[in-house]
């Protein structure tokens, strides 16, 4: 049973993708708003999504907010005899810094927010429950700009000792180092290049006063 929209289109979303990758087994995916980092029976696997993005809804002064560094835990595991596997979910809240209220309030998503963070837990669950290659992981990055830096006060995940980064920080430091390299290479081709518009020009006049000199030389002596 869902309890609101958002956990129905995670339900949706997970069992679609799942049908279609390991459509032999049956997985089912559970909330569970107890579930602690670190803490796992045994046989279960942890998979800890730091960066996705999400909007919250104070339901007290009606505050919204947009934030980058909403974190979901998923514990997951395999029953390899009964081919069935589970997998618990806890999405982190976060605290309204407008009203102050003590209030947590859960986050909302787009359906393709949801879909790119549950190829990530699939990439996961296939390296932890099937020992395969899962993939690539997503970087997501947020579809709205994000409401400015994180306030670790207010989120619950950081408030449960939970050390997580802001995406948008770590691409540009990838975008700035391959901006660098490629300038550095520019510079390093841009000392001698002989096939340049200008090297062209120097050759072609060269040539032609060779051919002028020869000319001039053959002329000179027929007279």
């Amino acid at each position: 049973m869902c309890t609101s929209l958002t956990t129905c289109e995670w339900k949706k979303v997970f069992y679609e993708k799942m049908e279609v990758a390991k459509p032999a087994d049956s997985w089912e995916l559970i909330i569970d708003p107890n579930l602690k980092p670190n803490e796992l029976a045994p046989g279960w696997k942890q998979y800890l999504e730091q960066h996705a993005s999400g909007r919250f809804h104070c339901t007290w002064c009606w505050h919204t907010w947009q934030s980058a560094n909403v974190v979901i835990l998923f514990h997951m595991y395999l029953d390899r005899t009964q081919r069935a596997g589970s997998v618990r979910m806890r999405v982190f809240k976060q605290l309204c810094y407008e009203c102050g209220t003590a209030r947590l309030d859960e986050s909302s998503m787009l359906e393709e927010n949801i879909e790119s963070l549950v190829d990530n837990l699939i990439t996961s669950l296939r390296e932890q429950c099937y020992d395969e290659d899962g993939g690539q992981y997503r970087i997501h990055v947020a579809s709205r700009p994000d409401s400015g830096p994180h306030r670790s006060e207010f989120c619950e995940a950081c408030q449960e000792g939970i050390v997580h980064w802001k995406p948008s920080e770590k691409l540009l430091e990838e975008e700035a180092t391959f901006s660098g390299a490629s300038k550095s290479r520019a510079r390093e081709g841009s000392g001698y290049n002989f096939f340049s518009l200008r090297w062209c020009l120097f050759w072609a006049s060269l040539c032609l006063l060779i051919v002028y000199l020869q000319f001039s030389f053959r002329r000179s002596t027929f007279l």
